[in-house]
């Protein structure tokens, strides 16, 4: 570990939380019936309804075999309906998810939020959210190095 760079610990850092992260709201959300990734799905749901899968898959952090794997399993669980309108599948929340996500939305982004909250005050909160951000936008941009 030694001729780890800062930034190398950085990211061995963000990856180790992420992890820890899931793994706590996995076990959170399971009062709920739902892990962390069907979550996930069903609050992209509810924000861009109706949507296609593809566009679906794009927002979540899900394969796009995965992805149909659980959207089958939460339409047999009556969390979403998909509609067939010629080639295009749309996804939209059924009254049954709607009503979870009132309960599981505020419950799950206080659970996450304190991580933060416990440890950072608000200027600390801001300047890391910046900092994310501005990382975050230059990952997209990113390109893989040429041979």
């Amino acid at each position: 570990m030694r001729n780890n760079t800062l930034g190398s610990l950085i990211w061995l850092r963000l990856m180790r939380f992420t992890n820890q992260s899931n793994q706590l709201s996995n076990e959170f959300l399971k009062q709920f019936g739902l892990t962390t990734a069907q979550f996930d799905v069903l609050v992209q749901v509810k924000t861009y309804q109706p949507l296609t899968q593809c566009d679906l898959a794009e927002k979540v952090t899900v394969t796009q075999g995965g992805i149909s794997r659980m959207l089958a399993r939460l339409e047999k669980e009556g969390y979403i309906n998909r509609k067939q309108d010629w080639k295009t599948k749309t996804i939209s929340l059924t009254e049954k998810a709607e009503s979870i996500l009132v309960e599981a939305m505020p419950a799950q982004l206080a659970f996450q939020s304190s991580f933060f909250d416990d440890v950072l005050n608000e200027e600390e909160k801001k300047t890391l959210y910046k900092l994310m951000t501005r990382v975050h936008k230059n990952s997209q941009k990113r390109e893989l190095p040429s041979d």
